[in-house]
């Protein structure tokens, strides 16, 4: 009895002395967070194993990094070459949905696990139409390789020049793979406009203009490789010699495996011109055009929003921005309606630079102007800042349109190359003084620029989250950032925020016209007219911009879109948060996350309102 006793008051005893529930439900909190934070740094390092293979196929896309890996080789552009990709995805997709437990995953690699599932839907949608893209058109393969070539492929040494030989090469084969698919989509019934025949005929034309093709100015690709090889001799990194024997092999490629291929390409363009209709009509009149339109949508705005809807928000929105602007033009006393005004703004000297060297000049210096004020605005409202430089250069002519879309090329990750701010100015006519702030601020700081560059120097997250980028998000950024810029203290010339207004319901227009084109048979005069009734934009821009969006479906829906939806996340936060809202840490976790689906900056967004409401005493 005495030994039983004291048995059971050591039981009792070791039970007294054992864990608590508080205590187990810690230790089992600390387990569960190990477990997520392995999963986690396991789902990570998988993601960039995976992105270094996708980079493997994209030689192009190394050296946009800054990276020499593949230096001498170009893309498959070919269909087989985006079926292999195709199958790599979904092998890589299946790989970590069998491979990771997403109920083990923190909320930063949960976003990382969904973008990366979600890329496979979008190259199975993209995989779908893939012979209704318009492969000649504008930004087509024939401009876009040697822009790559003169903008991208740094030399730095002698194998550098060796590899941008090699790779203008294999142009005939890049160019050759494009022609065959683009005879395979016009076999389908699938053509692009005419007009964008006879754009990229023109292009071929000033491509080949010059040496070593015919007397006159070197053509633009051999003017930047004579360039690259004497950095190499004024260097010491090559002899004489040498650089007179690179020369010559760049220019017998040039004429005698390059040329070729862009005389196939100009004689298939110019004699499949007659299969077109001088009329621009929008993708619905192709085969399976509706469905297209649709899954191009879902691409660009990264929502569920349908034609009609989109149509309908357009219209809204132009009606709202026209009482904005009937505001600033009474304010400055003009006698007479908004669109009598808008001619005004259009044909008055004053509000354009001379169409001359010197004026063009002077647009590139005001634009970096009013950056520089702009630089000294941004740590007020930003906590995280680019490191990246940024440069405004005018676009190279042989890719130069009157009145073409100004546009930012991303800097390398590395800081090796900065990003640019180019704007088109063939025309001087065509771009306007009172848009160029709006403008600047979009393409620039804290538009695309600051969006893109915070993003690829962002540490921490999956290598392939600072290099994606979905429109809706970077484009409705750069929009939303021409917005906040008036918050900020800008356009304190009525012109100029007038310049901002017309830069917004050039977007609102847009909702309305790629709706219009797309979907609802509008012709391209019809959209011509809607844009001069409903926006200051001088014509030949009106012109191009049409063009552009009877060339790129879906695309320009995403601006206001996106914008839209920023504004309203962040008009949520002011809500929720009251005086705790702070400009800086909103912007910060906005930007921080990388390009991100609408669906997921919405959901990203709402949490760190919940974080910040707990937060607050």
């Amino acid at each position: 009895m005495r030994r039983y006793l004291l048995g059971a008051v050591a039981l009792l005893a070791l039970g007294a002395c054992g864990p608590t529930p508080a205590e187990r439900a810690a230790v089992e909190q600390a387990e569960r967070a190990a477990a997520v934070a392995t999963e986690s740094q396991k789902l990570n390092a998988y993601l960039d194993a995976e992105y270094e293979e996708e980079l493997a196929m994209s030689p192009e896309e190394l050296t946009s990094q800054g990276r020499r890996e593949a230096y001498d080789r170009l893309d498959d552009r070919s269909e087989e070459g985006l079926k292999r990709r195709l199958d790599w995805r979904r092998e890589s997709v299946a790989g970590m949905k069998s491979d990771f437990s997403y109920d083990l995953l923190d909320e930063e690699a949960r976003t990382s696990y969904d973008m990366w599932a979600l890329e496979l839907d979008r190259e199975e949608r993209a995989d779908a139409f893939r012979r209704q893209r318009y492969l000649f058109a504008r930004g087509g393969g024939h401009t876009s390789i040697p822009n790559f070539l003169i903008n991208f492929h740094r030399v730095e040494t002698r194998s550098d020049m060796d590899a941008y030989i090699a790779r203008v090469r294999l142009i005939d084969d890049a160019l050759d793979q494009l022609l065959e698919r683009a005879k395979a989509a016009a076999a389908d019934g699938v053509r692009q406009p005419r007009f964008a025949y006879d754009q990229a005929i023109g292009e071929v034309k000033r491509l080949m203009s010059g040496a070593p093709f015919s007397a006159g100015a070197d053509s633009a690709l051999l003017a930047d490789g004579k360039t690259k090889i004497a950095g190499l001799l004024k260097a010491g990194l090559v002899t004489g010699e040498e650089a007179d024997a690179l020369t010559q092999d760049l220019t017998s490629t040039m004429k005698d495996e390059m040329k070729p291929a862009y005389d196939r390409v100009s004689a298939w363009l110019t004699a499949d011109r007659a299969n077109t209709s001088p009329d621009a009509k929008g993708v619905g009149s192709l085969p399976d055009g509706a469905a297209y339109y649709d899954a191009m949508l879902k691409q660009m705005t990264t929502t569920e929003m349908t034609a009609d809807e989109i149509h309908e928000l357009g219209l809204q929105e132009v009606a709202r921005i026209r009482k904005e602007m009937e505001a600033i033009k009474n304010a400055v006393g003009f006698k007479g309606d908004l669109e009598e005004f808008f001619t005004f703004m259009r044909t008055d000297r004053r509000f354009y630079f001379p169409n001359t060297d010197e004026g063009r000049e002077e647009y590139l210096a005001l634009a970096r102007t009013y950056l520089d004020g702009m630089n000294k605005k941004l740590p007020e409202y930003f906590g995280i800042l680019p490191k990246a430089p940024l440069e405004v250069r005018r676009v190279e002519a042989f890719r130069e349109e009157p009145g073409g879309a100004q546009h930012y090329f991303a800097g390398a990750p590395d800081g090796s190359r900065p990003g640019v701010f180019y704007a088109h100015l063939s025309d001087m006519n065509a771009m306007s003084i009172y848009q160029l702030e709006s403008i600047a601020f979009h393409e620039g700081n804290p538009g695309h620029h600051m969006q893109i560059s915070i993003a690829q120097e962002r540490e921490g997250l999956p290598k392939f989250r600072t290099q994606y980028g979905y429109t809706a998000y970077s484009e409705g950024w750069g929009l939303y950032s021409e917005a906040l810029a008036k918050e900020m203290g800008f356009y304190t010339d009525p012109y100029s925020d007038f310049g901002r207004l017309g830069g917004e319901i050039w977007r609102a227009c847009r909702l309305v016209l790629d709706t219009g084109i797309h979907s609802k048979g509008w012709s391209e005069e019809q959209a011509v007219e809607y844009f001069m009734k409903n926006s200051p934009v001088p014509e030949g821009a009106v012109r191009s911009e049409v063009r552009r969006y009877i060339s790129t479906p879906g695309q320009a829906t995403a601006y206001k879109i996106g914008m839209i939806r920023i504004q309203q996340l962040r008009d949520q936060a002011k809500t929720a948060l009251g005086d705790a809202f702070d400009y800086r840490a909103f912007h910060d976790v906005v930007l921080g996350g990388g390009s991100l689906p609408l669906p997921v900056l919405t959901a990203r967004i709402e949490r760190w309102i919940e974080s910040r409401k707990a937060a607050t005493p």
